[in-house]
């Protein structure tokens, strides 16, 4: 009688060869090892699924390269702050301050206000990069009478000591004033078309930022701000207002509920805010930052704003609502206080210090074509 499948005996005189011998069902021992291999290969495999791939606590979880991680997470980075070593300058402290303003936004970015920061200090990590700061400034039509203030002021002010290329575009080349710059500081003129409309002047000037960034400034600017002409600065406005995209808070609403800013509410804008949306009403006569920012804040305004036109719709606040909209989504990385951009003819609210640029008082109805 046969013993049944797999239960053949087995001693050392039956094993010639490793193989088995007797019934026509029976297995070589070289099959049968091939076999438990395979089982024994199945189940390693099981284990394996299931505590590596489902990751539990013990196994550590693959870091990805940055190759391998989504584009839209890659972002430029600034350098590392490397401070000079024997630079003295005032203890900081994390527990005293400023207590009567708020100095960090929800997102976690610093509002610089007088008091928050060290001058020397971050002047002494940012000159030995031998950084160059762009500056546009706007004087177009009657416009033009103000920029000889702002130039002289801009040196007795604006990055003091530093590289500074100021880019004036302008209808009137004839009528922009000698200013003498100090050494590595330098004055451009950029012709624009004059126009009849106030609004067609505000709104193109995404579109001339844009433009100049990309033909004259990549390789040669590593910062840029975007200035209002009719302004003038009062005292310091240096290094610490470097950032990626560096936003100003409007004087006129710092104190509002959001209710009352003045955002473009028509849906069909696309610098349309919600009502309850936003986080402040920010100021389109001064923002800056990275040149790679600043472009894609000016690219997308001015795509805004030409889509917005094709439905011959005009946002509230020409480039200042597209601006708003854009900072809304795209939220700065730094945010200056009131003291960057303050308004003549307010009086000044006791937790402004001081005031570095200002707004002057102007008629409008006199210098806008059609006020």
């Amino acid at each position: 009688m046969t013993a049944p499948l797999g239960h053949q005996g087995i001693n050392a005189r039956s094993l010639p060869g490793l193989s088995w011998s007797g019934s026509p069902y029976g297995m070589s021992l070289n099959h049968k090892i091939l076999s438990l291999a395979v089982l024994m290969g199945l189940v390693i495999g099981v284990l394996y699924y299931y505590l590596y791939m489902h990751q539990p606590f013990w196994f550590q979880c693959p870091v990805k390269t940055t190759s391998d991680r989504p584009k839209s997470m890659i972002r430029y980075h600034e350098f590392r702050l490397v401070a000079p070593e024997n630079l003295a300058y005032k203890q900081p402290s994390i527990v005293h301050g400023r207590s009567d303003v708020v100095t960090v936004t929800p997102w976690l970015a610093p509002i610089v206000w007088e008091g928050t920061f060290q001058p020397a200090l971050l002047d002494g990590i940012f000159k030995p990069r031998n950084i160059t700061i762009a500056a546009t400034v706007f004087a177009v039509g009657k416009y033009i009478r103000f920029l000889k203030d702002f130039l002289e002021t801009a040196e007795q002010h604006f990055f003091v000591g530093f590289n500074v290329h100021i880019y004036v575009f302008t209808d009137q080349q004839d009528q922009v004033p000698y200013v003498k710059m100090a050494a590595g500081r330098k004055l451009e003129l950029c012709s624009v078309p004059s126009s009849n409309r106030w609004q067609e002047i505000s709104a193109r000037r995404m579109e001339l930022i844009q433009v100049l960034i990309e033909e004259k400034l990549q390789n040669n600017v590593e910062y840029i701000f975007c200035l209002d002409v009719d302004s003038k600065f009062h005292g310091r406005w240096g290094t610490e207002s470097l950032g990626g995209l560096v936003a100003v808070v409007h004087p006129g609403y710092y104190r509002d509920d959001r209710s009352r800013f003045p955002y473009e509410r028509r849906p069909q804008s696309r610098a349309y805010v919600a009502p309850g949306e936003g986080d402040f009403y920010y100021c389109g006569g001064a923002f800056g930052g990275l040149l790679k920012e600043v472009h894609q804040l000016a690219k997308t305004c001015r795509t805004n704003f030409e889509e917005d036109a094709k439905k011959g719709i005009e946002a509230n606040w020409q480039e200042e609502s597209h601006l708003n909209r854009y900072m809304w989504i795209n939220k700065p990385s730094k945010v200056l206080s009131p003291e960057y951009l303050w308004q003549d003819f307010k009086p000044r609210n006791p937790e402004v210090g001081i005031i570095r640029f200002s707004g002057v008082i102007k008629n409008y109805a006199e210098i806008r074509p059609n006020a």
